[in-house]
């Protein structure tokens, strides 16, 4: 999950460069490598380890109210993995990135020069709208970033946790952490190269289908 976490990092940071650069090659190439990615991580939130799924961490209103009336606590301890309040930062940023990658595939500019491999399969009229909200998108993803990193500062300014060191090492001192469990289980391999597999199916398939027509 870390590894991609930081690609994810990176593809983003690289898909607005070559946007703003005007490098669209490039800019397709890290958009699917995105959406493989995205593919990979929606199968882990259910077939990956107890950390890794959604229904470990993404709570209801009522865990996420007592969290935040936890968190100014003297006695507050960080939460072993996603907290409520962090869960729905990982949710909205996730679906911001789906919103976005999936309105690139469609998306066409005004001229027609650039567009999303999917494209062809839709009107000019839609595929020129999702260019718009496309555009338009990233702008809230770039609110929610913002208010990560805000809520990552946070934590390390104010509760002095660190939450970007277990994000690199992968590890964290039990003691640091409220409730952490025993032993995490291993996930078989073959989970994994489902996982893989079904990611790169799903590239493979946007990349095709464009040649069928």
């Amino acid at each position: 999950m870390r590894l991609v976490h930081w690609l994810l990092v990176f593809l983003v940071t690289v898909s607005w460069w070559t946007a703003e650069e005007g490098e669209m090659q490039w800019h397709y190439w890290s958009g699917l490598t995105i959406v493989g990615l995205l593919v990979f991580r929606i199968y882990w939130g259910f077939a990956g380890p107890e950390t890794a799924r959604f229904s470990n961490f993404v709570k209801g209103p009522g865990a996420v109210v007592g969290y935040a009336g936890k968190l100014f606590k003297r006695d507050y301890r960080a939460a072993f993995g996603h907290n409520p309040l962090g869960a729905l930062s990982v949710v909205a940023i996730l679906l911001a990135l789906i919103a976005q990658v999936g309105l690139g595939l469609f998306a066409s500019d005004t001229d027609g020069l650039e567009s999303g491999p999917l494209s062809p399969y839709v009107s000019y009229e839609f595929s020129k709208d999702a260019g718009d909200l496309h555009e338009d998108a990233w702008n809230i993803l770039l609110i929610l970033i913002g208010l990560h990193i805000a809520a990552i500062v946070f934590y390390l300014v104010v509760k002095r946790i660190n939450l970007i060191g277990p994000m690199i090492t992968g590890s964290r001192k039990v003691e640091a952490v409220e409730g952490p469990p025993s032993g995490i289980a291993p996930v078989p391999v073959w989970r994994f190269l489902i996982g893989v597999a079904l990611a790169g199916a799903v590239v493979f398939l946007i990349v095709w289908l464009p040649t069928t027509r």
